[in-house]
């Protein structure tokens, strides 16, 4: 990790987990922290390895070049979640901050990578990006949630691309942007007036012998919605906007139910 004097260098800090199996267990070659990545340890449920990673700094700020890397090994199961919210806020230098995630789950490896949200505060500029290689034996579930804006304040710039891809093969790459500069972002086609948006992917071997159906969720526009679809691919992909990230969680948690997997008890 460096920390420059200069206003506009910024942190550059990048944390890394590496989970392998040991016989029946799975435990961590590598569970290196750093700059605002403090990793901690929890205890283990089954043969599924646990790790909170702790906000040791205040993160991102403009020019901050952060990362996180995470490697499932050959039949290792992992849990990875976050003690609060990640709030991108304004820095010293007008350029953005970075916020990169890389996670590779091997054969037969399971990885549940369930951070909580992140809040885009007014006059921030992040660009966030999850790059995912998953072996076509293995599992995984990610779940990414965006709040725009504390409350009573607007967003900040916020942009957002996750790419996935199994057995080598391109599964998912979208994009996404809100906030100044963004043409359409809070109109009918893209938010609709809500602050919270979010997606839950899981990828499961068991899709490719019985793909799930598309299904929407949610009562009325006004409350948040949420669909969840079948992609190219044996996983589901769950969409959801909601006024607030609490009526977020519960829609897709709700979809996640029914698409075969429930975040908060994996």
């Amino acid at each position: 990790m460096t920390v420059a004097g200069e206003a506009g260098t910024g942190v550059r800090a990048t944390a890394r987990i590496r989970a392998v199996r040991a016989g029946a267990d799975t435990v961590f070659a590598v569970l290196h922290g750093a700059g605002p990545f403090d990793l901690r340890r929890n205890r283990a449920y089954g043969r599924q390895a646990r790790v909170c990673v702790l906000g040791a700094m205040c993160a991102p700020l403009g020019g901050d070049r952060l990362r996180i890397e995470a490697v499932v090994e050959r039949e290792a199961r992992l849990r990875v979640t976050t003690a609060g919210a990640t709030i991108a806020l304004r820095g010293p230098t007008r350029g953005p901050a970075t916020y990169d995630v890389r996670l590779v789950v091997g054969e037969r490896g399971s990885l549940d990578w369930l951070p909580e949200p992140v809040i885009s505060a007014a006059g921030s500029h992040l660009r966030q990006s999850c790059v995912a290689d998953v072996a076509d034996t293995a599992r995984l579930v990610l779940r990414e949630e965006q709040v725009l804006g504390r409350a009573g304040e607007g967003p900040g710039r916020l942009s957002s691309r996750l790419t996935v891809r199994c057995g080598g093969r391109l599964l998912l790459d979208q994009q996404s942007g809100y906030g100044p500069d963004v043409p359409g972002w809070d109109g009918p086609a893209v938010l609709a007036g809500h602050r919270a948006a979010g997606q839950l992917l899981i990828v499961d071997p068991a899709f490719a012998a019985g793909p799930a159906q598309v299904r929407s969720f949610g009562d009325e526009p006004a409350g948040g919605l949420a669909v969840l679809v079948p992609l190219a691919g044996p996983a589901v992909l769950v969409t959801a906007v909601a006024p607030d990230s609490l009526r977020l969680r519960r829609l897709l948690d709700e979809a996640g139910r029914v698409g075969g997997q429930t975040p908060g008890m994996s």
